[in-house]
């Protein structure tokens, strides 16, 4: 796979610091890595965004790319139509993935929220672009309570879309999973009709970066090119029947 989209089931559960893992095996492996971020809302001028925070935890040799960057915590729709901007629009985004997969051997796209988070007025999505380029796209999902929903959500609104989840991802796992964390560990895959790749441990952005990138491939599966293992992982995990 040369280009990844990597979306969720909703905001601020773990889709940058899964970009910067996946990045880092691949540098690991000698693969070169490029990050493209269609939209970066709420973050100044000058300031860090998740494309800078990415190159921190997986390493400087990654090249970046944001396409728009908007002041306000919004969709990226509202926030450039409230700051005056130019919108983006998925054939932009498609392009840019194109022009950086023509140089590097993985593209990773991280989208802003949730899947059909809108980019423009005509209502485009992170899953228009997805189409366009014929990526595969890996959903970053929550651990608790009410991912089973969400999850299932949207990965109906990806093959309604003639998308297929390349897998489910754990952005955050608690050090103290409670109990509808460890039931859903058995039941994601099965609401998302895909495999469960991996799981990030909670504060794994906190770690340093050198800690972040030794740890990273233990924390993925062998589908992106780590050894985490997800049978392993679900009979250590998931509760036993009552």
């Amino acid at each position: 796979m040369t280009v990844i989209v990597v979306s969720g089931t909703g905001t601020e559960i773990g889709k940058t610091v899964t970009t910067a893992a996946v990045s880092a095996v691949a540098l690991a492996a000698g693969r070169s890595v490029a990050v493209l971020k269609p939209a970066q809302t709420g973050v100044a001028p000058g300031e860090p965004g998740d494309a800078e925070e990415v190159t921190r935890l997986a390493g400087a040799s990654i090249t970046t790319l944001e396409l728009a960057r908007f002041p306000e915590p919004l969709a990226p729709d509202t926030a450039a139509r409230r700051a005056g901007m130019a919108q983006v629009r998925p054939y932009e985004v498609a392009a840019a993935a194109e022009k950086l997969a023509a140089d590097h051997d993985l593209v990773l796209i991280e989208g802003a929220g949730g899947l059909l988070v809108h980019y423009d007025d005509e209502g485009a999505t992170l899953a228009d672009a997805a189409r366009l380029l014929s990526a595969p796209v890996l959903v970053v999902a929550t651990a608790g309570l009410g991912t089973l929903n969400t999850t299932e959500l949207t990965a109906e609104a990806l093959r309604a879309r003639e998308l297929a989840p390349l897998g489910v991802m754990i952005g955050s796992w608690p050090a103290a999973p409670d109990l509808a964390s460890r039931c859903n560990v058995a039941d994601l895959p099965r609401c998302a009709g895909a495999p469960l790749l991996g799981a990030l441990p909670e504060g794994a952005a906190r770690l340093a970066p050198a800690d972040f990138r030794t740890g990273a491939g233990t924390w993925l599966g062998p589908e992106l090119g780590g050894t985490w293992s997800s049978a392993a992982f679900t009979a250590r995990e998931a509760p036993h029947s009552a």
